[in-house]
């Protein structure tokens, strides 16, 4: 069981929207990394996602995942080969005003020679209609230690105010 959670870097979406955010030169003195994420889009939808890639990487990619929208359920295997898409949410502003999305993105191992699993889950919010949750599991087929991690939005920018923490855990 990990006991202790440093935080590595934090970013805060200023005036005028963010594309991406990256976090870059993530030292190798963890066991774990988690990105904790509260994010809200421009694009005019429900909810839109957040696509994750490593090291500047755009090939290895793939991740299954099951998603509830409150009346119905479904799982997918994601066809993106460049990213791990949907294991992160934003919300749409078609959803309840000034509310964000909320994400937990696991990386296990991140240092090691073997493929780098993911597992994430994210929920939104919304006062209106059904909210939308995704549990998921990724797989990067890198043996690369990871170093760089960039979240992209699917449709439109991050909004102001979203905001994205990496935390390094260690086991020891």
């Amino acid at each position: 069981m990990a006991n202790t959670y440093t935080l590595i870097a934090s970013n805060t979406v200023g005036s005028g929207g963010a594309a991406s955010i990256d976090f870059t030169s993530i030292p190798a003195t963890y066991t774990d990394l988690l990105i904790k994420t509260s994010m809200r889009g421009s694009a005019v939808d429900t909810w839109i996602q957040v696509k994750v890639t490593f090291n500047g990487s755009t090939t290895g990619y793939t991740n299954k995942n099951l998603l509830g929208s409150g009346s119905a359920a479904s799982s997918s295997t994601n066809n993106f080969t460049n990213s791990i898409g949907r294991g992160m949410l934003s919300e749409g502003t078609n959803y309840t005003a000034n509310t964000f999305a909320s994400s937990d993105f696991y990386i296990p191992n991140y240092t090691s020679s073997n493929y780098k699993s993911t597992s994430s889950e994210a929920t939104t919010e919304n006062n209106a209609i059904a909210n939308t949750t995704v549990l998921d599991a990724g797989l990067w087929s890198n043996t690369a230690a990871i170093n760089q991690i960039t979240l992209t939005s699917d449709s439109g920018n991050f909004a102001q105010y979203s905001t994205a923490y990496l935390y390094g855990i260690k086991n020891s």
